[in-house]
């Protein structure tokens, strides 16, 4: 049985095919990658597949039994490219296809949901085994900016008192792995996120700590800290969405306390503290 991956050259789908590779032989893992020398160093084989051109992904899907779609990373095109994809894998043969959404995909405000809900019914429609993996925020995506906060004096942005269940990629890459490898999971649409919610204001006191500075959070009007990201040298479309994504976050679109995640990988997610520890070490 033969599992392809695509995006396997990005942070998740990196480490999802460490994971994988402990789990199954190695020559059961395909990469598939828009540029394969790029996946040389993942120790599986690798395949050239490019969303924007379909005819590289018929060969692709060669005699793979399940797809691990994560979705891919360029807002507004993603639609398109998720559908040559899974048109792809059905004139392929193959059998499953596990895909990576977003929590609450189908009710969520967020500007990022249509195009995975519109996915989703893709996937849907295909005829196709499928499971949904609706992963929450990671929590890379606000520790990344740890050491700036602390260069700064202060950790900015504009969620409020949101709560914010986010998760590390390598708890999201474990949760992939557990669906790839074990039963019963076709037909499932997973809500996952972290075992326990923080506010950016719960955030900037965990680097205070950890860093021994005083780094509080500045709750920020959206224009000031679009204003600031443009500031910062923050590339488009960024100075932009981050803003929205908080005021969303604020209103408790990155909320969750299910505990899916947690229960489909045997484990506590990962905890906030050892998060940032892993940021500023």
């Amino acid at each position: 049985m033969k599992i392809a991956v695509t995006g396997a050259t990005g942070q998740l789908g990196r480490l999802l095919i460490e994971r994988l590779r402990g789990k199954v032989p190695a020559t059961d893992i395909v990469a598939l990658a828009r540029t394969p020398a790029k996946a040389a160093d993942l120790c599986v084989e690798v395949r050239e597949a490019d969303y924007t051109r379909p005819e590289t992904l018929d060969k692709a899907l060669a005699g793979i039994d399940t797809l691990m779609l994560i979705s891919g990373s360029e807002v507004g095109q993603r639609e398109a490219q998720h559908r040559n994809l899974i048109e792809a894998a059905k004139q392929a043969g193959v059998r499953r296809v596990v895909y990576t959404s977003l929590l609450h995909a189908d009710t969520s405000t967020l500007g990022l949901a249509p195009e995975h809900v519109a996915t989703e019914a893709m996937l849907r429609e295909s005829g196709l085994a499928t499971t949904v993996l609706r992963n929450g925020w990671y929590t890379e995506n606000y520790t990344a900016g740890a050491a700036v906060a602390v260069a700064n004096g202060a950790l900015i942005g504009s969620a409020g008192q949101g709560r914010i269940a986010s998760a590390t990629r390598a708890d999201y890459a474990d949760a992939a792995v557990t669906v790839l490898t074990t039963p019963g999971h076709d037909g499932k649409v997973y809500e996952l996120a972290g075992d326990t919610a923080y506010t950016l204001a719960d955030l900037a006191a965990e680097i205070s700590r950890q860093s021994r500075k005083d780094v509080p959070y500045v709750d920020l009007p959206p224009a000031e800290y679009t204003a600031a990201l443009v500031a910062a040298g923050v590339p488009a479309p960024w100075p932009d969405a981050l803003p929205a994504l908080d005021v969303e976050a604020g209103k408790g679109a990155l909320f969750d306390d299910g505990r899916a995640l947690s229960k489909l990988i045997g484990r506590p997610t990962t905890s906030l503290a050892d998060a940032v520890s892993a940021a500023l070490t």
